[in-house]
């Protein structure tokens, strides 16, 4: 349950609105090839994370949760563009460890850099957005973001 944070922030503000979401896994999908693994996959491998999120601990334990043994992490600060050296650099300490695959979150996946060649599989986990409360005001949301206003007048520049 939220509701010792959403108390928490109806501290701070008593209007906003609030989604509760969670990210469901669906499948693994290959970085180069596009190929899909179901998520049972995951099951007794040896994997390597690599991730740039502001909760990295959270994906991590969602990847033991379906399975897997941690044998590597690497963690970078949200949002952190990934070098192809440090890339390379982890696949490296990876191959060492004798791990099965690197599994990275989508929103990292499409910072990563084009790699000639990969000596381990690289994965990362497809996930949908659940609602979980308050849906009407996420569709409103949406609408207000991907809907042009009618009610404003166009402005010419010259």
């Amino acid at each position: 349950s939220n509701d010792d944070l959403i108390e928490r922030i109806r501290l701070y503000n008593r209007t906003a609105e609030i989604i509760e979401c969670e990210h469901r896994p669906r499948y693994l999908q290959h970085l180069e090839t596009r190929e899909t693994l179901p998520l049972d996959e995951l099951e007794g491998k040896r994997v390597g994370t690599v991730s740039a999120i502001a909760v990295p601990e959270s994906f991590e334990d969602g990847v033991r949760n379906l399975g897997a043994s941690l044998e590597a992490t690497c963690r970078f600060m949200d949002h952190h563009r990934f070098t192809e050296q440090e890339i390379i650099s982890f696949i490296n300490c990876c191959v060492e460890s004798d791990v099965d695959m690197i599994v990275t979150t989508e929103k990292d996946a499409v910072r990563f850099p084009r790699l000639g060649r990969l000596d381990i599989p690289i994965y990362y986990l497809r996930v949908e957005i659940g609602i979980l409360s308050n849906e009407e005001s996420f569709e409103q949301c949406i609408n207000r973001i991907c809907q042009p206003r009618v009610d404003t007048p166009a402005r010419r520049f010259f």
